[in-house]
């Protein structure tokens, strides 16, 4: 049995710190990157990343989600494409404050 749940193998990383990209092994466990770099353990999954670019998942600065937050949990375009955060509302048309009696209709 392995201790680690996901191994991502021979990847370009691209961290967000700004440095160079470089090949790496990224491993994960819990649900938390646990190593990157040469990783010899082995993971209960393995995807072969050669050739691929690996990273943290991008911030998406400037969307127009205000709505389709309220009835998808994943805004599947963006999360299909890498996002793993989407900041709304930056455009005015936002759905918040709401007033007592559209509270409720927009939290059920």
């Amino acid at each position: 049995m392995s201790d680690l749940d996901l191994v991502i193998r021979g990847g370009t990383v691209v961290d967000g710190s700004g440095g160079t990209p470089f090949e790496a092994d990224v491993a994960i466990a819990g649900g938390k990157i646990v190593e990157v770099g040469k990783v010899t353990g082995r993971g209960a999954e393995e995807i072969d990343a050669r050739g691929k670019i690996v990273t943290p998942g991008f911030v998406d600065i400037h969307t127009h989600y205000d709505a389709q937050a309220t009835w998808s949990s994943r805004i599947d375009s963006s999360s299909y494409n890498g996002v793993t955060t989407a900041l709304i509302g930056n455009c005015g048309v936002g759905f918040a404050p709401a007033g007592r009696s559209g509270a409720t209709r927009w939290s059920s």
